[in-house]
């Protein structure tokens, strides 16, 4: 018990230090609530709109693990995803982000600020705003023209490319950074539980991110689609070309057949008949295979539109009234906070190391 005693510090030590350092409380803790709030009145405010939205999915072994699938799902695993017959299963989805190609689509969407702001409206493209156009703390300039000033001549980095024409692949420095600010801008999520993607987009403007996250949510689903319609269309394409080649040779054999039967319409001789007899044979084949064929165009069409994913809306995108960030008042209570914690150590020091020694 004793030596309990020994190694912890009252609260009435605590209270007394307080008390003999109260003048360095009052000095330190108004000292840190202005810098705080200046601070935090600099950075500039942002707004996040969201969407969430579940894509159909193409499971090969339908829904006969429903009891396993609800075992997985209570276990944090999506075993829907490990049944379908796609590469790209809807967990993967959020990795998009993370090409360059899927990035660089974003560039010139078109996006229009809040007309009724304070403040000079924007009509541009996503790129062309992220560069020019988002709102910084005054140090922030300080802090890039310091920057430019040491940094080497991007000329030749900007010509790297060779030509005028973008490429994704083979960026700038100044577009990678751009390419950087919309991947923090924009965040792509999977609940694996439920299958619900969530596309969230901060922009410095309530409109913008609205904007964004719709378009961002077209050109998921287009990829989507694309993707998983791609075999289909291509099988589609081939039988489109076999059909167009077939209804050519029917009309070739066609046509040749009755040239042939009016220029020998009196004629008797059994190898004219032979000869018609062949030729009407080679008609009715063709004509048969170019049935078929647009048989098999009309079954591709229907499985196409079969395996069109299809999106189920659960949360379209808002403009937000509100910023999401950054929280001013949290942001000034945890610095006070730490402020008075470190101080209060600062004064009971010696205390904690009698304590410790001890």
């Amino acid at each position: 018990m004793e030596n309990n005693k020994k190694n912890t510090i009252d609260i009435s030590i605590i209270l007394k230090r307080m008390g003999e350092k109260k003048k360095l409380f009052f000095i330190v803790l108004p000292i840190v609530f202005v810098l705080s709030c200046l601070y935090i009145i600099c950075i500039p405010r942002y707004y996040t709109s969201e969407i969430k939205l579940v894509p159909e999915t193409d499971n090969s072994m339908g829904g006969g693990l429903g009891s396993l699938g609800s075992i997985a799902s209570s276990l944090g695993m999506d075993i829907n995803s490990m049944n379908t017959t796609d590469a790209i299963s809807p967990t993967l989805y959020p990795d998009l982000m993370e090409d360059n190609g899927f990035v660089a689509g974003l560039f010139p969407i078109h996006v229009e600020s809040d007309k009724d702001s304070e403040d000079e409206p924007i009509s541009t493209t996503y790129y062309d705003y992220l560069e020019h156009h988002q709102k910084a703390p005054w140090w922030g300039g300080i802090i890039s023209s310091i920057k430019k000033t040491f940094a080497s001549d991007d000329s030749d980095d900007d010509k790297r490319n060779g030509t005028d024409e973008f490429n994704p692949y083979r960026l700038s420095k100044k577009q990678e950074k751009v390419m950087e600010k919309l991947r923090g801008n924009v965040s792509i999520d999977s609940d694996t539980k439920t299958g619900v993607l969530t596309i969230s987009v901060k922009a410095q403007d309530p409109y913008i991110s609205k904007t964004m996250a719709d378009s961002i949510k077209e050109r998921l689903q287009t990829f989507i689609t694309e993707y998983r319609t791609s075999k289909t269309r291509l099988d589609l394409q081939h039988y489109l070309k076999l059909e167009s080649n077939a209804k050519k040779e029917y009309e070739a054999a066609r046509l040749k057949y009755g040239k042939y039967a009016d220029a020998h319409t009196d004629v008797a001789l059994e190898s004219y008949r032979v000869n018609r007899d062949d030729l009407e044979n080679d008609m009715q084949l063709k004509y048969n295979t170019y049935s078929s064929l647009q048989t098999q165009v009309q079954l591709a069409r229907a499985k196409l539109q079969a395996s069109t994913p299809a999106f189920t809306m659960i949360k379209g995108a808002d403009v937000p009234n509100k910023p999401t960030g950054p929280k001013r008042m949290i942001f000034v209570i945890l610095m006070m906070f730490l402020a008075f914690t470190a101080t209060l150590l600062y004064s009971i020091k010696g205390d904690l190391r009698n304590t410790l020694n001890s």
